[in-house]
């Protein structure tokens, strides 16, 4: 069983979850943000995979919205590594090739 269902943790697998500090955009409405932890969701059926969260995305002080990871796309530099705030290239690279692991290639896209 390792289908995903709304409000239901993936099982069969670990959750990745995506670092703070990872530059994404919202699929649907183009805001462009980087992760700022998560808030627990006590209502509504849209979670991420964990079943209980949403990520909380920094899209320009004092502006927060909340997305659950399949509306994320992963942003990237011109090299294909993920952009993050204030990170070494070394980690980077190690957050890139872990993020690969767990998502399909169509969620990373390169930075505007």
């Amino acid at each position: 069983m390792s289908e995903r269902k709304h409000g239901q943790a993936v099982t069969g697998r670990s959750w990745i979850r995506i670092p703070d500090g990872t530059k994404v955009r919202h699929r649907s409405d183009g805001h462009e943000g980087y992760i700022d932890g998560l808030t627990e969701i006590v209502t509504g059926p849209r979670r991420n995979p964990d079943g209980r969260t949403q990520y909380r995305l920094n899209i320009g002080e004092p502006d927060r919205i909340l997305a659950v990871e399949e509306d994320l796309l992963i942003l990237t530099d011109k090299e294909g590594l993920v952009l993050m705030a204030k990170q070494k290239v070394e980690y980077r690279c190690y957050i890139t090739e872990q993020l690969h692991g767990a998502f399909a290639n169509d969620r990373f896209v390169a930075s505007r």
